[in-house]
């Protein structure tokens, strides 16, 4: 429209002729509530339209063609066209779909006018208010996902996105909304290439010669942007990219199958057994963190794919702990990151000499924080593409894919699987995905801006398309990098469902078809419930409490905090826990309260960790008489698992401070460091002795320390070093931690980390590695630690009474070990011998695990046994396992 009514004739493609005049505006009204930037209706069918708007005006959908529409003058302006909407209402069925719109006012798209449904779509589209007169009321954007995936979604989720074919190529992008898509080809030069609109699924596509196989492409999509206020032509990377070109600037043509890819062997790689999820034992590890501070590995493979090989320090490690019964690597984000520049040539690390400043001063996290931005180093929960290797972690951004494989395999082969920390829950930036679908892909709030409850730009895997991104991207990783696990960051953003349908899907592979057994592959996550989607509001999430009989797995926070005392986010650090001191050893704080306070706190932890010991079971019956579920933990239900294998118990991980930093902080002062090794084994026993999956932090069985950083994403290699060398320490003293994240807490942090007895010996952490060791082939050996059901686990699993600061459990393994009827483990906190009272032993013959029996530690061998009461005798800060015969 050029304004007034000139514009207005072309209503007559739409309605009809009579009633053009009904619908041409009357009085322009200065005062309408007209913000287009903001789309406040939500499309959520074809037929269906809410906005929180006046049910007596007169509502209507406006589209333009050339993404024109304005509002000027107290009018709306452009090249319009109209659907007219009547008063309607929402179906139960579209109240249970979109909860968090279920109290808005619903119209209906005219039957007249449905037929422009589709074209509508691929404009400008803004709801529009009158009232009787045709004055406008208000106007604004609308939020259209819902009506995509009603009109597109059923054909579209069974169509093969992004680059497929191994001689001939074709790529296939979904953009219905778009007027145009386009695919650029470079090398040499650039070629554009039209591609063809499949109008039921809204999939672009186009075939191409052999010859554009190993080319750099992306799309051209022209389309109305919200953002733009206009129609733009974005050029964009592929969201189902194989492969990209450093940084990620382009998409690279690449078939997986291609033997260029692939190392030595890969078609032929034999995996470590399968366990099933319940006996998984997984060690938390960065790739950069695992090598770059290692010198037997050659400084060119430092911090890459290919130090995963060999006979470096660490994977001489890492097949110890796989003797020692790991079954697991988990990996730390591995996808095509945002954040760290992939050619060595762009980065840049800090200068001097760090090692050599004071162990409390500020100048190394200075240092580090001017090239934090630009240096080799950062977590990588900051997704670019989904479904490509982090070329940083590549001796050369190109060789991603085959070393990526040759870490896997090595892996492999060193005795362990593999699992990738999937962030399936947010992007970088909105850079990727929006401008190919604008506001599909990202979850928007009720204004239209995208939610950042995440950290980032949060995805909406509740739209289909999205939710198949997902699906496919996993199966991806699954059948051509031979992953055997996935942790989803923050999965409690993702819809239950969306999991389900990962894991269906991963269930169908089979090595036949797809040279992987899918049912082998684990799921776990971070169950947390929060932001916009928090309780329901706008679907059954993937929450601990709802992936309850679904064998998924979920971090339990609650056994951690009890193990660790307080929680992550305590002003005070120095809360205390079972196994850093509230059990006789205050450290004078008073944020651990009254002594009374404090003896009722350990009786709330020792029921949190009796509950987690289960595998955190909502139906499991304590001695008390209350079932797991009727344990507090701040506000919610302790128990919430249905099985062991949907809890991943845990006392330390990438996020919060290591277990030997938080033990810093919370015992007391001048705790010996060899009291400190064993409270570091006591507190990791909790996890690594209970049923269900055990989870622990690369290093925390060699005491290691990021010198009190409690965020440490972005600190460079100097805060994460992961040293497999004793005698460089570990790490703690390396300067106060970044002040950004750790600023408050420097006047506890100062003087701790001056301290030097608080920095440990090779003597140490060799006592620290060989108690885990001793507890991995305890865990590994003993089927009393991997019952499997909550039947089993009620049956056998019992928690006699116990003195305070002490924690009993009793496993009857009568037809389940042949060699021992019975394993009774105690956990002594308290720095001092306890008894515990086991009047069912008396006259039994009980002894020591004999990995214990022949441990080199000779306060666990002093644990002692008393045939004529049955009572188990454990020396101080010690967790002794005693088997019946």
């Amino acid at each position: 429209m050029r304004g007034g009514l000139e514009g207005a004739k072309s209503l007559s493609h739409i309605t009809r002729k009579s009633d053009d005049e009904d619908l041409l505006p009357r009085a322009a009204t200065p005062v309408a509530d007209a913000d287009l930037s903001k789309a406040r209706a939500h499309w959520i069918d074809r037929d269906t339209v809410t906005w929180r708007a006046e049910p007596e005006a007169r509502h209507f959908l406006a589209f333009g063609p050339e993404g024109d529409i304005t509002y000027d003058g107290g009018d709306l302006t452009g090249d319009l066209r109209l659907i007219r909407l009547v008063p309607g209402t929402l179906s139960e069925e579209q109240r249970r779909a979109w909860p968090h719109l279920a109290g808005h006012p619903a119209w209906k798209v005219d039957p007249r006018d449905a037929g422009h449904v589709r074209r509508a779509l691929r404009a400008q589209v803004v709801a529009v208010e009158r009232d009787a007169s045709g004055a406008l009321l208000a106007a604004t954007g609308v939020q259209i996902a819902g009506v995509l995936d009603d009109l597109y979604a059923a054909k579209a989720t069974a169509a093969t996105l992004g680059p497929s074919g191994r001689v001939v190529p074709k790529l296939a992008l979904w953009a219905p909304t778009a007027l145009k898509v386009e695919l650029a080809l470079y090398g040499p030069g650039r070629s554009v290439h039209r591609m063809r609109r499949d109008d039921e699924s809204g999939v672009w596509s186009v075939h191409g010669p052999p010859s554009w196989m190993g080319r750099e492409y992306t799309y051209l999509v022209t389309v109305y942007s919200p953002k733009a206020g206009k129609i733009v032509t974005n050029e964009v990377t592929d969201p189902y990219s194989l492969a990209v070109t450093a940084d990620g600037v382009r998409s690279r043509l690449v078939s997986l199958d291609a033997a260029a890819h692939k190392p030595p062997g890969w078609d032929r790689l034999a995996k470590p057994p399968a366990v099933p999820q319940e006996r998984a034992s997984i060690y938390e590890l960065h790739v950069r963190d695992f090598s770059a501070s290692d010198a037997s590995v050659p400084a060119g493979r430092r911090g890459t794919y290919t130090a995963f090989g060999g006979d470096s320090a660490g994977m001489r490690e890492l097949r110890a702990l796989a003797r020692d019964g790991l079954t697991h690597v988990h990996l730390l984000p591995v996808f095509d990151v945002a954040s760290i520049p992939e050619r060595a040539a762009d980065r840049t690390e800090p200068d001097g000499d760090l090692a050599a400043l004071p162990p409390d001063s500020e100048r190394q996290q200075e240092c580090v924080a001017r090239t934090a931005a630009t240096d080799a180093f950062n977590w990588g929960y900051d997704p670019l593409h989904y479904t490509v290797p982090e070329g940083s972690y590549a001796t050369e951004p190109d060789r991603r894919i085959k070393e990526f494989r040759g870490m896997v395999a090595g892996l492999n082969e060193a005795g362990l699987r593999v699992v990738m920390d999937v962030v399936y829950n947010h992007t970088s930036s909105t850079g990727v995905l929006d401008p190919i679908v604008p506001g599909y892909y990202h979850r928007l709030l009720d204004d239209g801006t995208v939610a950042t409850s995440t950290c980032c730009a949060n995805t909406a895997p509740e739209h289909a398309m999205m939710g198949k991104l997902v699906v496919d991207s996993v199966l991806t990783w699954a059948r051509q990098y031979k992953i055997d696990g996935f942790r989803f960051d923050l999965m409690g953003h993702h819809p239950k469902a969306n999991l389900l349908a990962v894991r269906r899907a991963l269930d169908g592979l089979t090595l036949d078809k797809d040279g992987v057994d899918g049912t082998s592959i684990i799921l776990y996550g971070e169950g947390w419930n929060f932001g916009e989607v928090a309780d329901g509001a706008r679907f059954e999430q993937a929450t601990q409490a709802n992936l309850a009989g679904t064998g998924i797995g979920t971090f339990n926070d609650r056994l951690r905090d009890a193990v660790r005392g307080g929680g992550p986010f305590d002003a005070d650090p120095r809360v205390q826990g079972f196994g850093s001191g509230l059990a006789g050893a205050p450290n004078g704080s008073p944020a651990n309260g009254t002594p009374e306070q404090q003896r009722a706190r350990l009786a709330g932890y020792a029921d949190l960790i009796r509950i987690g010991l289960t595998g955190n079971l909502r139906d499991y019956v304590l001695p008390s008489g209350r079932k797991g579920s009727e344990i507090d933990y701040n506000g919610s239900p302790a128990g919430y698992a249905a099985a062991p294998g949907e809890v991943v118990t845990y006392v330390d991980a990438h996020d919060n401070e290591t277990l030997f930093d938080a033990l810093a902080y919370k015992l007391p002062r001048d705790t010996p460091m060899a009291d400190r090794v064993r409270m570091q084994a006591l507190s990791l026993a909790t996890a690594v002795l209970a049923q269900g999956t055990m989870f622990v932090h690369a290093g925390s069985e060699r005491l290691r320390s990021k010198s009190l950083d409690r965020n440490s994403y972005d600190s460079g290699d100097w805060f994460n070093r992961l040293l497999w060398d004793c005698s460089a320490g570990n790490g703690f003293g390396a300067g106060l931690p970044p002040r950004a994240d750790n600023g408050p807490r420097w006047p506890y942090a100062r003087p701790l980390l001056a301290d030097p007895a608080l920095r440990p010996g090779c003597a140490e952490i060799g006592a620290a590695r060989a108690r885990y060791g001793e507890l991995l082939r305890i865990r590994a050996s003993t089927p009393a630690f991997a019952l499997g059901s909550l039947t089993e686990v009620q049956r056998r699993l019992s928690f006699p009474g116990s003195p305070e600061g002490v924690i009993a459990l009793h496993v009857d393994t009568a037809g389940l070990d042949p060699r021992w009827t019975s394993v009774t483990v105690v956990f002594n906190a308290t720095p001092s011998e306890q008894t515990q009272p086991m009047p069912a032993l008396a006259g039994r013959e009980v002894a020591l695990h004999p990995v214990q029996a022949a441990s080199d530690d000779p306060v666990v061998r002093a644990s002692a046994f008393d045939p004529a009461t049955g009572a188990l005798t454990v020396p101080a800060r010690t967790v002794a396992v005693f088997v019946r015969s």
